[in-house]
């Protein structure tokens, strides 16, 4: 069965606490595993989690300080040490590429997996397989990456229609593969058969003061992953630290009309997040947004529009 859903793995900031692990996350589409900012511990979290370190085919790594990359060669290293054959992709900003390459062969091991390090420029990160992953330049005190992942829109298979034109097993497969299917000398076109699917998305929003990018990441995401580091009493040092409060983050969800927002990345300050809820409900009353804590999971909600019948 396939599986789409965010895994909130650590949602501490700079410091983690007896509470909150360092930020990471992983999102789990269909058969892909996607891990985000691995920060220090999110191995142990992934086993926390029940979840195992093998099925990681790529990393999105959004900048180079520590809270968002520490963790990243004990999750190398246990690939190689449980022999993963696949290519792990690692994407990064590419200003953080000397920072990447020294956390790359951070500790002697038996280097046996094929570990390919991307370094990016806002823009299409990747453009082909079920996701096309999208990066835009944030607005933080050094050089940060948020990401987009996006499903290509596709069709939907109306049943009562393909019983009415007789098409059946395999031959329904073959018209959503080719785009039409000749039988009896009669051309169906899957258009007249089907109906629009539009693609589902995430956005990951981390370390940024309010900009345009972060809107453009966001826009009508299914699901959005947004640093919610300070409280508005707190505004002056967000400013100045590169970071949003819960109501500018409840503020982003709302103007970029997102679906569902997950809040995470909290100071060490808040030992308790209900200031947290209280301020982005007070800004955003309508949005359906919520407060991360370790291990939360996430379910991607479903798609805007059924099909027609």
């Amino acid at each position: 069965m396939s599986v789409r859903e965010l895994v909130v793995l650590g949602t501490a900031s700079q410091v983690p606490t007896v509470q909150r692990a360092h930020h990471a996350a992983l999102l789990r589409w269909d058969d892909h595993a996607l891990l985000l900012d691995p920060g220090e511990g999110a191995q142990r979290q992934l086993a926390c989690a029940g979840l195992t370190v093998t099925p990681i085919r790529r990393i999105f790594v959004s900048h180079a300080h520590g809270d968002h990359c520490l963790g990243l060669p004990g999750i190398l290293q246990r690939l190689a040490l449980d022999r993963a054959t696949h290519p792990v992709d690692v994407h990064f900003p590419a200003a953080a590429q000397p920072y990447l390459e020294r956390l790359r062969h951070a500790a002697a091991y038996d280097d046996v997996s094929d570990v390919r390090l991307h370094p990016e420029e806002p823009g299409t990160v990747v453009g082909d397989g079920p996701l096309r992953v999208s990066a835009r330049a944030l607005s933080h005190r050094i050089p940060t990456l948020g990401w987009r992942f996006e499903e290509p829109p596709g069709r939907t298979l109306l049943p009562a229609r393909l019983d009415a034109a007789g098409i059946h097993g395999s031959d329904r497969a073959r018209l959503l593969r080719d785009g039409a299917l000749t039988r009896d000398g009669r051309t169906f076109h899957l258009e007249d058969l089907s109906a629009h699917r539009p693609g589902q998305s995430v956005a990951v929003v981390m370390d940024t003061r309010w900009c345009d990018a972060a809107l453009e990441l966001a826009a009508d995401v299914d699901l959005l992953l947004v640093e919610a580091t300070f409280l508005a009493t707190e505004r002056h040092l967000a400013e100045v630290a590169g970071h949003l409060t819960a109501g500018q983050a409840a503020r982003l969800g709302r103007e970029a009309g997102a679906r569902q927002v997950v809040l995470t990345h909290f100071s060490q300050r808040y030992p308790d997040l209900a200031g947290h809820l209280a301020e982005a409900r007070l800004e955003a009353p309508e949005l359906d947004v919520v407060v991360a804590h370790d291990l939360d999971r996430f379910a991607l909600p479903r798609r805007r529009h059924r099909a027609e019948p």
